[in-house]
C-alpha cells in the first residue's frame, strides 16, 4: 500500500482492478475543509488502458507485486508460445504481443511478468 499523495510518475499501481504504470500524477492544495486531492493517470501494464483517479491524498493505493522471470520457447503456434520457465521448469503457453510477432521463435528465451496472475512477455532475448 502507498498513499496517493506519494505516488511519482513511473510507480506501479492498482486501479480499478488492474495493474497501471502511471503516468501523471497531480496535487491540489489542501482547501477550506482540510484534504487534498489527488489526480492520477496510469496506463494499464497488460491492456494498455489509460485510467484516470482523483482520490483525497491521505487514500491508500495497492502496488502490484511483479515478478520478472525468463523462459524458453518450446514452440510457437499462431499467437501462442509454449514456454518453460528456466528456474522452475514449469511449462505454459503465453500469448505472443503484437510488437513480439515474428521475434518469438523455437529456442528463443523470453523475459516474462507475472502481474495479478496473469502472465505477459515484456522483452525477446533471442536465441541461446
Amino acid at each position: 500500500m502507498i498513499a496517493a499523495n506519494n505516488v511519482q510518475k513511473g510507480t506501479s499501481i492498482i486501479l480499478e482492478g488492474a495493474a497501471c504504470k502511471v503516468v501523471d500524477v497531480e496535487i491540489s492544495k489542501p482547501g477550506k475543509h482540510g484534504h487534498s486531492k489527488v489526480r492520477i493517470s496510469a496506463v494499464g501494464l497488460v491492456d494498455d488502458k489509460k485510467r484516470i483517479v482523483v482520490m483525497p491524498g491521505h487514500d491508500n493505493i495497492e502496488v502490484p507485486i511483479i515478478e520478472k522471470r525468463t523462459a524458453q520457447v518450446l514452440s510457437v503456434l499462431g499467437d501462442k508460445a509454449n514456454v518453460m520457465d528456466s528456474e522452475t521448469y514449469e511449462t505454459f503457453d503465453l500469448k505472443i504481443p503484437e510488437e513480439f510477432k515474428g521475434q518469438v521463435v523455437e529456442g528463443s528465451s523470453v523475459l516474462y511478468w507475472t502481474i495479478l496472475n496473469e502472465k505477459i512477455i515484456k522483452q525477446v532475448k533471442g536465441s541461446d
